[in-house]
C-alpha cells in the first residue's frame, strides 16, 4: 500500500475510534513516520479533495463524512458521538463504520430537530426532503459553505 493510502486510512481509522480530527503527530506515531511528512500527505489528500484543511494546513476541518469540527450535524453510534458536515454526511458516518446509529441534525429554517434513525440498510422512513443550494459538483469550491 502506497504512503498516501497509509496515511488516509490512518485518518479515518482515528475518526472512527475516537471521533475526533487526528493531528499529524498522532498519523507519524501510528505509521512511525514524522510530523513534517504527514502534513505534506495532508497537503496532497486535499489536493485530492480527501481533506479539507484549516487556514493553518495541519488541522483536518472535514475528512468527509467526519467533522474535525462541531456542527449541528451529530451521529450517535454504540453511545459515541460524531460530528458530521452537513446532514448527507450525517447519513454516511453509519454507513462508513457499518453500524446503525441516530442523526441529530435540524431544519435551518424553522430550527426544528430532525431526529433520523439510520440502519445498514439506510434512513428510516421520514417525510423530510433533502435540499443543496449548491450542486455537488461545485460542493468542493466552497466546502464550508455547501
Amino acid at each position: 500500500m502506497d504512503f498516501l493510502t497509509s496515511v488516509k486510512l490512518a485518518i479515518y481509522r482515528h475518526f472512527a475510534e475516537s471521533s475526533a480530527a487526528p493531528t499529524p503527530q498522532d498519523i507519524a506515531r501510528e505509521l512511525g513516520s514524522t510530523p513534517s511528512e504527514i502534513q505534506d500527505a495532508y497537503r496532497q489528500l486535499r489536493a485530492n479533495r480527501v481533506l479539507l484543511l484549516e487556514r493553518d494546513g495541519v488541522t483536518i476541518r472535514m475528512a468527509p463524512p467526519f467533522s474535525g469540527v462541531p456542527t449541528q450535524h451529530r451521529v450517535t453510534i454504540a453511545g459515541v458521538e460524531y460530528f458530521a458536515n452537513c446532514a448527507w454526511d450525517a447519513l454516511g458516518i453509519p454507513a462508513a463504520l457499518h453500524q446503525s446509529g441516530t442523526v441529530y441534525s435540524r431544519c435551518e429554517q424553522t430550527m426544528e430537530p430532525l431526529d433520523l434513525e439510520v440502519s445498514l440498510n439506510g434512513p428510516g422512513p421520514s417525510s423530510w426532503i433533502f435540499h443543496s443550494l449548491v450542486p455537488a459538483a461545485k460542493w468542493w469550491n466552497d466546502l464550508v459553505f455547501t
